[in-house]
């Protein structure tokens, strides 16, 4: 999408219309109760596992494609949808089914005046249009979570996920067949020109959320007037401090590296304490690089056993692979830098037993995710407990990280009155109370 040269096209009649099909389907689905939204929701998950194999052959075919195609490996590891991976995702959206009602949240209550009362309540934004790269399974959670929240959707996904996508919505939808929720609130975009269209739907889509490169999140952000709620680069760091455990830290930086090195979660530099790094790098890079990752490091990293020089362009690269950077740091401080000027604000952690170097850090580094003392992996809103996620916002404006259903909803001001008019306060023959009432 981000190769186009010019602004895109406006949308066809086709997509027009579908659209406000999604939209019409979408204000019913925001009236119905919680129990038919939770109902809506098991029932997919159903349907999903009553299309286990067709879901799972699709993926397959999406996967030789991509073999034959020479898709980047990172991409073919996230295209990648086996059966450990669709049980998480159904298991999700169960998970998803029990939470709480996000929608007729009352979360301001004031009498203004006698007889005059205001609310606040939240409502569903209405639709959302998601553009995802190569992840089938970002589709299931995706889905859900606008049924959940009361939202129709407009999703388009990679055209390496082609097989995939389809397989996958076709079950959505006869799963939500068997609901009292519309099939309509969901429609699946197939072709680059029905995504560039979507950019051009405002007043039929109320939010864009991109997920994939970057380039991705910039082009949309560029050639839209709607809200665009950007999921990009996750350049994530762990520091190994000065009073770290190293066991533990050695455990943590495993982990964050190499348990899935395709997710944007996962991190590309490790940076060292200069007062721990004899002790702790050697037995780091012996472990790294028998777990096949590739190491590179800056001058002091080379001279503690690292065996490529890192470039400048490492300490901003999202690998998505097998490959970690490494840098020996003075301090804290010179830690804290690195990641301010190279970091993308999504996750990044610290190991260390003292608590002044722990809090300076979890005030300091101004990501939506900043841990102590574990891996960065846990910036996902199914452990979050999410049931599952839209993306990781890396914006600083909320909804921030892992966006579950609350990104999903906005509130509404209601005032009930019995005839007044502001014309009585003005004159001062009336004044306000603003008594706060129980929520």
């Amino acid at each position: 999408m981000s190769q186009s040269p010019s602004p895109p096209p406006e949308p066809s009649a086709e997509l027009l219309q579908r659209a406000a099909i999604v939209r019409r389907s979408a204000m019913a689905l925001g009236q119905l109760a919680d129990a038919d939204r939770q109902a809506a929701v098991l029932a997919m998950a159903e349907a999903l596992e009553a299309a286990r194999a067709e879901i799972l052959a699709a993926n397959q075919a999406d996967l030789d494609a991509a073999s034959a195609d020479g898709l980047a490996a990172a991409l073919v590891a996230r295209l990648h949808l086996n059966g450990a991976k669709l049980d998480g995702a159904i298991e999700g959206l169960r998970q998803l089914a029990g939470l709480a009602d996000p929608l007729g949240r009352r979360q301001l209550h004031t009498e203004l005046d006698a007889g005059l009362v205001l609310e606040r309540v939240t409502v569903p934004l209405g639709v959302v249009g998601v553009i995802f790269e190569a992840r089938p399974d970002a589709l299931i959670q995706i889905a859900s979570l606008a049924i959940r929240s009361g939202n129709g959707a407009l999703l388009k996904g990679g055209r390496e996920a082609s097989r995939s996508c389809a397989a996958i919505m076709a079950a959505l939808w006869a799963g939500l067949a068997h609901s009292t929720v519309e099939p309509t609130a969901l429609e699946l975009l197939t072709s680059r020109e029905e995504s560039l269209g979507l950019l051009k739907l405002d007043g039929l889509v109320d939010l864009i959320i991109p997920r994939g490169s970057n380039e991705l999140v910039r082009f949309i952000q560029d050639h839209t007037r709607i809200p665009v709620l950007g999921h990009a680069d996750g350049i994530c760091h762990l520091v190994v401090d000065q009073a770290a455990d190293p066991q533990l830290a050695l455990r943590v930086a495993l982990d964050a590296k190499t348990q899935y090195p395709a997710a944007c979660n996962a991190i590309e530099t490790l940076l060292v304490h200069r007062a721990i790094a004899p002790t702790f790098l050697p037995a780091a890079i012996a472990a790294f690089e028998a777990a096949g990752v590739e190491l590179r490091g800056d001058a002091e990293a080379l001279a503690l056993g690292v065996s490529q020089a890192a470039s400048e362009a490492d300490w901003h690269t999202e690998y998505g692979d097998l490959i970690l950077a490494i840098k020996v740091v003075a301090d804290l401080e010179e830690a804290l830098e690195h990641i301010r000027r190279h970091g993308s604000r999504h996750t990044d952690a610290i190991c260390t037993s003292d608590a002044a170097a722990a809090d300076r850090f979890l005030a300091a580094v101004d990501s939506a995710g900043v841990y102590l003392n574990c891996s960065t992996r846990f910036a996902d809103g199914f452990r979050y407990g999410f049931g599952a996620e839209v993306g990781i916002s890396t914006q600083t404006l909320p909804p921030r990280g892992p966006v579950g259903l609350e990104g999903l909803v906005t509130y509404r001001y209601r005032l009930r009155g019995e005839g007044h008019i502001a014309a009585d306060y003005a004159s001062g023959t009336r004044s306000f109370t603003h008594r706060s009432l129980p929520l």
